[in-house]
């Protein structure tokens, strides 16, 4: 059996639930062998982010430039990265040493839609990593972000959004509904293989710490794992439900606590 090497370049979480830590459960609980390039040291918990400290770009590519030397990185998964330099240098250094997949998590908004990045490293993560991704997994702030637009889109507005994107650069699309108002948790997956909503009705917790990144983690963990695009995303989400199902069985922190990423295990 062989397991596959994969990467993930963010920022760490020292609570465990999201960033990093979560990258790095998500890929052990998914049969890959997880390796990390960290992008932003932050101090923050299950309640809120309190401080953060970025990382240089040169120690940066100093951290990437050592895993890729030496380990054979199958699928890469790329999430938050603030600064427009450190943008540029990992395109660049991905097209050159390029995995066979890229996974883009573009974290710019917060899901209260506040902005967690400055419009110079929006416009550099649209301009250099969207189109160098195989799949972007942006939340609906998130997508209308990428697209110039500081509006909240609705279900209806998905479709050509996501479109929109493909047209800018982005290979495939899925555009996670967790914003929308109601019972149901729809998410959009736009690909070369069409137009797939994906539907679910919505998980009652406050488990939510971390959610995004483990998505795009599993997606990235499943490509890596030999899944065409389409069966790797589907999967994914159904993990990542079970992982929201569970979560209530962990006891981790007074705040939003994490999903429970060894849910089949343990």
């Amino acid at each position: 059996m062989h397991i596959p090497c994969v990467l993930t370049i963010a920022g760490s979480d020292p609570s465990g639930g999201a960033g990093i830590q979560a990258d790095l459960k998500t890929f052990s609980a998914l049969g890959a062998y997880g390796a990390s390039v960290i992008t932003a040291l932050t101090a923050q918990n299950t309640c809120g982010v309190r401080s953060v400290e970025a990382v240089s770009r040169e120690f940066i590519a100093a951290q990437l430039d050592a895993v890729l030397d030496d380990l054979d990185i199958r699928a890469a998964k790329i999430g938050m990265v603030a600064d427009p330099l450190v943008v540029e240098m990992l395109a660049d250094r991905l097209q050159q040493r390029r995995p066979r997949w890229v996974v883009l998590d573009p974290v710019l908004v917060a899901k209260s839609g506040d902005a967690l990045v400055n419009d110079a490293a929006i416009q550099s993560v649209a301009e250099h990593l969207v189109p160098l991704a195989d799949i972007i997994t942006p939340n609906l702030h998130e997508a209308a972000v990428l697209l110039g637009e500081r509006r909240l889109i609705g279900r209806s507005d998905m479709p050509e959004v996501a479109r929109e994107l493909r047209a800018r650069g982005a290979k495939a699309v899925l555009i996670k509904g967790g914003a929308l108002e109601g019972q149901a948790c729809d998410d959009l997956l736009v690909s070369d293989a069409g137009e797939q909503w994906l539907c679910a009705p919505r998980i009652e917790t406050d488990n939510l710490h971390g959610t995004g990144c483990s998505m795009s983690s599993a997606i990235t963990a499943r490509l890596a794992n030999g899944l065409p695009l389409p069966q790797a995303v589907v999967e994914a989400r159904e993990w990542l439900l079970g992982a929201l199902r569970a979560s209530d069985q962990l006891s981790v922190g007074k705040g939003r606590g994490p999903v429970h990423h060894f849910h089949a295990l343990w």
